[in-house]
C-alpha cells in the first residue's frame, strides 16, 4: 500500500442560523506550519466551550497539504497553489488535493489561507481587485497585518505573454500558461466567493502563530459568525492600546516579474521582500554583464536565490500608499 495520505482532515462548526460560510486553511505549503498551529488553537476554543457560532459555518483545514507537511517541505509533488483546478486525470499528489481542495472552496463564501515566509519580514496580505471598498479588501482590512500586496495575476498573466512573445523553451510548462498562477483565492473569487492569503512571518517565528490566531479571530467577528462575550471585557481593555499603535496602511502594487535566464545570473547585492529600491537602482546581473534595473522607485519582493533558470526570480512592486 502507497504510504501517500489518504486523507484531508476536516473540522466543521455548522451554526443553527444561516450565514457566510468562512474556510480556513493551513500549511498549503508544508514547511508553513504557523497556521496549522492557529488552527489548532481555534478548534480547541470551540471543542472547550469558550467560543460559540452565532451564524453561518466555519471549516478550518490545518493541514492542506498533508505529504509536504509529513516531509516537513515547501511542496509534495509540486506547488499546491498554483494551476488550481479539477482535474479528470490526477498526475500527482496535488491533483488529488486539489480536485477536493476546489470543491471546498465552491462550498463556501470567505477563504482566509495562512502561510509564512523564509526571509524576516512585516507580515503582508495578498489581496486582489483595485477597489478599496471592495468586501474583500475590508475584510483584509479587519485581519491585523497592516502591509497589503495586490495585482498578483495581472503580473503573472504579464510574465507569461512576455516568454510567449520571447519564444521561451522553458522546462516547466505552467510557465507558459496563465492558469498555472491561479491559486486558493485566485480559484475562490472565479466561484464567486472572495478571499486572501496572509502571509503571518517567519517559518521558525512564534510571533507568526500569534499573527495567524489573531486573523483567525478578526476574521470569524468581521463575518458576525463568532460569539466571543465571555473574552468581552479582556477585549474592550485592549482596544485602546490597539487603535492608539495600529501602523498606518501600506499598499505595494506588483509591477513586474523578472526570470533567471542562466545559472550565472546573479543578484547585486544582498535583497529580501520589500527591500527599497530606488529608480535605476542595479538590483541584478544576467551572466553576460547585462544590468537589470529599477524602472521607478518601489521595493523588492520574494527574491530567490535559488531560482532554476528559466524560473521566477524576483518580482518589482511599487507604494500606491
Amino acid at each position: 500500500m502507497s504510504d501517500l495520505p489518504h486523507s484531508l482532515r476536516l473540522y466543521r462548526q455548522e451554526s443553527l442560523a444561516p450565514g457566510p460560510r468562512l474556510l480556513v486553511l493551513g500549511a498549503v505549503h508544508g514547511n508553513e506550519t504557523c497556521g496549522t498551529r492557529a488552527i489548532e488553537r481555534a478548534i480547541r476554543s470551540f471543542e472547550r466551550g469558550e467560543r460559540d457560532l452565532l451564524r453561518g459555518s466555519v471549516t478550518f483545514v490545518p493541514v492542506t497539504n498533508p505529504l509536504a507537511y509529513r516531509r516537513g517541505t515547501r511542496i509534495g509533488d509540486r506547488n499546491l497553489n498554483r494551476n488550481l483546478r479539477p482535474k479528470e486525470i490526477t498526475a500527482d499528489f496535488e491533483d488529488r488535493v486539489g480536485n477536493v481542495l476546489c470543491r471546498l472552496l465552491g462550498e463556501h463564501d470567505v477563504l482566509l489561507d495562512l502561510h509564512s515566509f523564509t526571509a524576516p519580514a512585516v507580515p503582508f496580505v495578498m489581496v486582489g481587485g483595485t477597489d478599496p471598498q471592495s468586501i474583500e479588501w475590508r475584510f483584509a482590512r479587519t485581519l491585523g497585518p497592516q502591509r497589503f500586496v495586490t495585482g498578483w495575476m495581472e503580473v503573472y498573466e504579464a510574465g507569461v505573454a512576455r516568454r510567449r512573445r520571447e519564444g521561451k523553451q522553458l522546462d516547466d510548462p505552467g510557465l507558459l500558461d496563465a492558469g498555472y498562477g491561479v491559486g486558493t483565492t485566485e480559484y475562490m473569487r472565479s466561484r464567486g466567493g472572495y478571499g486572501v492569503t496572509l502571509e503571518c512571518g517567519q517559518h521558525d517565528d512564534p510571533e507568526a502563530i500569534e499573527v495567524a490566531t489573531r486573523a483567525i479571530d478578526n476574521a470569524l467577528d468581521f463575518l458576525g459568525l463568532s460569539d466571543r462575550r465571555k473574552r468581552a471585557k479582556v477585549e474592550a481593555a485592549e482596544a485602546e492600546t490597539v487603535v492608539a499603535t495600529a501602523p498606518a496602511a501600506e499598499v505595494l502594487r506588483l509591477t513586474e516579474v523578472v526570470d533567471r535566464e542562466h545559472a550565472a545570473d546573479s543578484f547585486v547585492g544582498e535583497w529580501s521582500s520589500f527591500s527599497p529600491v530606488t529608480a535605476g537602482r542595479v538590483v541584478a546581473r544576467r551572466h553576460d554583464g547585462r544590468e537589470i534595473r529599477a524602472a521607478s522607485a518601489g521595493c523588492i519582493l520574494f527574491p530567490s536565490r535559488l531560482a532554476m533558470p528559466g524560473h521566477e526570480w524576483f518580482y518589482f512592486a511599487r507604494r500606491e500608499s
